[in-house]
């Protein structure tokens, strides 16, 4: 992108009250920068990886490290042997929000799991009984199921159903529900990628639309006292803030979590505790991201054998 678009400018004056900020926001996504790469070690971290390592965060989980820039971890044996996944930083600080939960997570059900890094990061963390992933694009399933086996990902389903199957067939069952949305994607421009027409208004309402129905279907498949986790790789408001506006109205049993470590990332578009990842902070693309808790009190459903058995795309590995 050689010029902003007077929808991108738009979009910036209601991100930011203050021009500076605008601007570096604005330069970010035409003009974007290389960001630092990250991996995730699913297995033992050897003792000599050989990689160059940025400086930690003070909240970075141990499982990740952030490289240096010229770092190709994609290239390194470890890599093919399934040893770690490599991801943006933009999405470990979104899957952050996990480290605030210090309950025992026995199910986590991922609702848009391809190509697997959220579900990967929930499994390393939370070490659940049973992690369930499920991609309902098809051509998506492939890249899904070969991370997955890649990285030993185990026990682990993935499935292929929409979102409003499950809360027929598994309503209050998972302690977990991740909802990393479909969105418009805008933030991929802060890696260099076109997106045509992630900032018009029709695609942004028809992703938000889109958003609201996912993760109300997502609201009713975690048990109570259990987790949604929601999050998106795009700066709209209207596919972030206001569709966690939106749920807690139809939802009012959920409450957003406040997340001790992303204190300083805290979106000032509302008062309700969710975060923010800007790409001019240079740690990664960008990313929103919020904890829910249901509140509600009484028996978790269990997923029964006959349904796994029913929508099995992958065997257990």
């Amino acid at each position: 992108m050689d010029a902003p678009s007077k929808l991108l400018l738009k979009l910036a004056k209601r991100l930011f009250n203050n021009i500076d900020e605008q601007e570096k926001f604005v330069e970010a996504l035409i003009h974007p920068k290389p960001f630092h790469p990250c991996i995730l070690w699913c297995q033992e971290k050897p003792e000599d990886s050989s990689f160059g390592l940025e400086t930690a965060l003070p909240w970075q989980p141990p499982f990740i490290d952030r490289l240096l820039l010229g770092e190709k971890p994609g290239q390194s044996i470890l890599h093919q042997q399934g040893y770690f996944y490599c991801l943006d930083f933009s999405s470990v600080f979104a899957a952050s929000t996990l480290l605030e939960i210090t309950q025992q997570i026995k199910v986590v059900f991922d609702m848009c799991a391809a190509p697997g890094g959220k579900s990967i990061f929930a499994w390393k963390l939370l070490k659940p009984e049973l992690l369930i992933s499920n991609e309902v694009i098809g051509k998506r399933l492939g890249m899904l199921i070969s991370n997955l086996k890649r990285c030993h990902i185990s026990p682990s389903i993935v499935v292929s159903k929409d979102s409003s199957f499950f809360t027929e067939k598994v309503p209050l069952s998972s302690d977990l529900v991740i909802v990393d949305a479909p969105c418009s994607g805008q933030s991929m421009l802060a890696k260099g990628e076109k997106v045509p027409g992630c900032f018009h208004p029709s695609a942004i309402n028809k992703n938000a639309n889109r958003q609201k129905r996912i993760i109300a279907n997502s609201a009713q498949i975690v048990s109570p006292q259990g987790y949604l986790a929601y999050m998106t790789c795009t700066y709209s408001p209207e596919e972030n803030e206001e569709v966690c506006e939106w749920l807690l109205k139809k939802f009012p049993q959920y409450q957003a979590v406040e997340i001790t470590h992303l204190k300083d990332y805290q979106s000032h578009l509302t008062t309700m505790p969710c975060y923010r990842m800007f790409p001019q902070d240079g740690l990664g693309a960008g990313a929103f991201t919020v904890l829910f808790k249901n509140t509600e009190e009484g028996e978790k459903n269990q997923i029964d054998a006959d349904f796994l058995s029913g929508v099995w795309v992958n065997e257990k590995h």
